[in-house]
């Protein structure tokens, strides 16, 4: 159904606030370059009004940890059904964009920026050129959704074509204006970037093995998830949302970015925030925090679901200090925390881990 929000005030008397609208689309698109987290905590701003080569203008174009692109349509006054059709038209363009086309958009959103510098200072890792625009997204924002439109987008997600609508609406309260943001698809119910193939390449069925990332910094300690049984990610949601893909039962290889692969696991439990999540120890249900002092843990954001750290309790079939981390060249890598690969690249990975670690 249509995406509609209503706010209303809190109290004896409850109220509805009165909707209203932005004085123009432009305006909300100032507002998101002022303010990224207005579009998402997750993404870093590369570009905005960008031409392409089939003639127009890409409203806002946003990288995602793991060097995706992120495609950003505003409605301006078009038809939702109009604006799907013209980012399809420009996401068959941003597949294309090489390396050095994209440090050259960001050179011209940010003449006095350096693309390689700046991702390693919002995300806190090396931007990988070999993974840079590997997978793309497409996100439109608009104020309000039709139903036609919406089963455009449904159809293209079940096709596995990565692409959401974020709607955004304005209320007063009294004097004040305020915006309202509602994503149609859970992130983490959309179409997974997997990162793992460029146009043309080969791909393949997914083999039933789960990649893990563990980023392993003054946040986490692989020495910790090795001790007491976990992996986790946290400090945002694109970092934590992932780990809800795993269930019991499910087999996890994890790499540590830089270092190589140290251990595969099967899950025991599922996705849980740092406040929550419990491991036995001598006999007793010990808090993690108590016992995992190798990192932080985003301990500073326990109490915010979104920036928290989770973690899924999993049972080591194989495991490895991190300065035996097996490192190869050709191995599958990628920075999310969680993906399921369908690159051949992945199922060779997979088979060569399996020799070395001595697993079935």
């Amino acid at each position: 159904m249509p995406i509609k929000t209503q706010i209303w005030t809190v109290g004896v008397q409850p109220a509805p606030l009165r909707p209203a609208q932005l004085a123009s689309e432009q305006l909300l698109e100032e507002m998101i370059v002022a303010a990224p987290a207005l579009l998402s905590d997750d993404w870093m701003l590369i570009g905005r009004q960008e031409s392409t080569n089939h003639g127009g203008r890409i409203d806002l174009l946003a990288m995602a940890p793991d060097a995706s692109l992120v495609l950003v349509e505003l409605k301006r006054n078009r038809t939702p059904r109009e604006v799907v059709a013209q980012a399809l038209d420009y996401a068959s363009w941003v597949e294309h964009l090489a390396a050095e086309d994209i440090a050259a958009i960001y050179q011209r959103f940010k003449p006095t920026g350096d693309l390689a510098a700046d991702f390693r200072a919002r995300f806190g890792q090396p931007l990988n050129v070999e993974e840079l625009n590997q997978s793309h997204q497409i996100v439109i924002v608009a104020a309000e959704l039709d139903a036609s439109s919406e089963r455009i987008v449904a159809y293209l997600n079940e096709r596995d074509i990565a692409i959401n609508v974020l709607c955004f609406q304005v209320f007063h309260l009294g004097e004040q204006p305020l915006i309202s943001r509602t994503w149609l698809v859970d992130p983490i119910d959309a179409p997974q970037l997997t990162g793992t193939s460029k146009p043309g390449a080969p791909s393949e069925p997914w083999n039933g093995e789960y990649y893990c990332s563990f980023g392993h910094s003054s946040a986490r300690s692989w020495s910790d998830a090795r001790e007491l049984g976990f992996i986790c990610g946290g400090g945002g949601t694109w970092y934590s949302n992932s780990l809800k893909m795993l269930s019991p039962g499910d087999r996890v290889w994890v790499n540590v970015p830089q270092q190589g692969y140290v251990g595969v696991a099967k899950v025991t439990g599922y996705a849980s925030p740092a406040a929550e999540f419990f491991v036995a120890y001598q006999g007793r249900e010990i808090p993690v925090l108590e016992l995992a002092q190798g990192g932080s843990y985003h301990r500073e954001f326990i109490n915010d679901p979104e920036r928290c750290e989770y973690f899924v309790a999993v049972e080591w079939l194989y495991s490895l200090p991190l300065e035996q981390a097996v490192k190869e060249v050709g191995l599958f890598g990628n920075q999310n925390t969680i993906c399921r690969p369908t690159t051949p690249k992945w199922r060779w990975t997979v088979e060569r881990l399996k020799e070395r670690f001595g697993v079935d």
